[in-house]
């Protein structure tokens, strides 16, 4: 059998972006019958919130489109760089922190920013939402849920 497709969304406290892009992916991959062909996980750079669930306006405006996140805030490991085969960044400062840890090519060539996915054109970045209002989060869900379509497109499974 072959191996799953190891996916890692990642924001600075995984609390917001990242679990709701996972969130997001792990919707989509659901409803088209393809969660076998997937590990999919979030994580923050930070480990500000380790152990906490998302916020709960992340929380709030997921449910309110059916997905229950239940993720656990974790921060990157060094393993997780060689375990995920893409490792999907929510801005800027995050594709910078990951690219600092390592020089390997390899590694380096699995970080992609997740909004360079968006299906229409605009900035390849997931603002974060936390210091912003509901609507805030939901711009967000909606961008993330776009990005997990063109991502899925990209992969062409």
């Amino acid at each position: 059998m072959k191996e799953k497709i190891k996916v890692l969304f990642i924001c600075l406290g995984n609390i917001c972006r990242s679990p709701a892009a996972q969130g997001a992916f792990e919707n989509l991959v659901k409803k088209q019958n393809k969660e076998h062909l997937f590990e999919i996980d979030s994580c923050g750079t930070s480990g500000y919130h380790d152990g906490e669930l998302p916020d709960p306006r992340t929380r709030k405006v997921a449910l309110n489109r059916g997905i229950h996140l239940t993720h656990r805030s974790r921060k990157l490991r060094r393993i997780d760089l060689i375990d995920f085969d893409y490792l999907l960044v929510m801005d800027e400062n995050n594709f910078q922190e990951v690219m600092s840890l390592t020089t390997e090519e390899s590694i380096r060539k699995k970080v992609f920013k997740f909004a360079s996915f968006r299906t229409e054109i605009g900035p390849d970045i997931v603002p974060d939402p936390y210091y912003g209002g509901e609507s805030d989060f939901e711009k967000v869900q909606d961008l993330v849920e776009d990005c997990s379509v063109g991502f899925l497109k990209y992969l062409g499974v």
